[in-house]
């Protein structure tokens, strides 16, 4: 999109085959990335751009503010009688489009979270009492998507994780330092996931009152509530708590990539581009589930008003309880799309 505003886009054409194909294995947007809402003095320039290369087809790719992006461009193109075809393909490990049943990126997201929340449960208990505890900060600003994907390999109480925070449900300080207690004096480790942008009864933990930074689409941003849930643990149970931030590893470890997930990032970009070429606009490609087993899935092509400022958060069937543990229907859902199985290995001195 910054590239459209200023008039500087790369010519694919000259880039070779090989390099090309590299992408299929490349961590983060190739093209680049933006964070910037569009203004109505964006849209004459991006049209000036596009008409200066003779570009009548225009695939923007990510979420619901994209999804609101290509609808003012697509819009304004009108407007200015200027033929212009907009199909968004649907990007984003929050998960969080409606009109979807799941979106590209999200699985292997949530394939390096269950991993990591795997990982983290077995080191605390080996670590034992010289660091047993530890706090895991995930990704997802409104729906806990990513945090529930968590609990995948929980299998009984003993498993991590003993705690689950997501946006969608009011977290409660003393509910959770209890829970927290609770694992780590029944298992001797304790292990809690943590969505980004819980809140608490107040707002945002930690008596944070002012965001330290709001984007151009006015989402506000605030410290991470970990480090200070972690300073809480140490104090309340005399142990060492770590808290730990993959930040946007989660998004760009390439050895988590789920092979299911990448088949369907290649699948709604062609989708995309055969909509385009049909004649369709203003809208977005969706993903429709046929079947958990076998899987199956489908696309389809969604209006982008439908998709555009609205947010998709986990359903009541889908919410973690207080110990750590999803519904049977929400790991069926997610299994799928984690690609290949992770092998479990067995507790040895448990």
């Amino acid at each position: 999109m910054e590239g459209l505003i200023s008039g500087k886009i790369p010519d694919l054409t000259e880039i070779s085959t090989s390099k090309l194909s590299s992408l299929d294995t490349a961590p983060g947007a190739a093209l680049g990335s933006t964070r910037r809402k569009l203004r109505d003095e964006d849209v004459a320039p991006i049209l000036a751009t596009l008409d200066q290369h003779g570009i009548h087809i225009l695939h923007i790719i990510g979420g619901n503010d994209s999804a609101e992006t290509g609808m003012s461009i697509s819009n304004e193109a009108r407007i200015m009688g200027y033929d212009l075809k907009v199909v968004n393909v649907p990007k984003t490990i929050d998960n969080d489009l409606t009109e979807t049943d799941h979106c590209p990126g999200y699985g292997s997201a949530a394939r390096f979270i269950a991993q990591a929340t795997l990982g983290a449960g077995r080191d605390a208990a080996a670590m034992g009492i010289s660091s047993p505890i530890t706090i895991i900060e995930i990704m997802g600003r409104d729906a806990g998507w990513l945090s529930a994907a968590g609990s995948m390999y929980k299998r009984d109480r003993y498993d991590p994780p003993h705690y689950i925070g997501v946006p969608e449900i009011t977290f409660y300080e003393d509910v959770f330092l209890l829970r927290m207690e609770e694992a780590y004096r029944e298992n001797g480790y304790a292990i809690a996931v943590v969505a980004e942008n819980i809140k608490g009864p107040e707002g945002a933990i930690g008596g944070q009152t002012e965001p330290w930074f709001v984007d151009d689409f006015g989402h506000p941003y605030y410290d991470g509530p970990a480090r200070y849930l972690a300073e809480k643990v140490s104090r309340r149970l005399g142990v060492r708590c770590r808290h730990e931030k993959p930040g946007t590893i989660q998004r760009s470890f390439m050895d988590s990539v789920s092979k299911t997930d990448a088949m369907e990032a290649r699948m709604v970009g062609e989708a995309a581009i055969k909509a385009a070429a049909a004649g369709e606009t203003d809208v977005i490609v969706s993903l429709v589930r046929g079947s958990n087993s076998p899987y199956k899935c489908d696309v389809n092509l969604v209006p982008l008003g439908k998709v555009a400022g609205n947010t998709r958060t986990l359903p009541e069937k889908y919410l973690p309880d207080e110990s750590g543990n999803t519904s049977g229907e929400f790991k069926e859902y997610l299994e799928p799309l984690l690609g290949e199985p992770l092998q479990i290995p067995e507790h040895l001195l448990r």
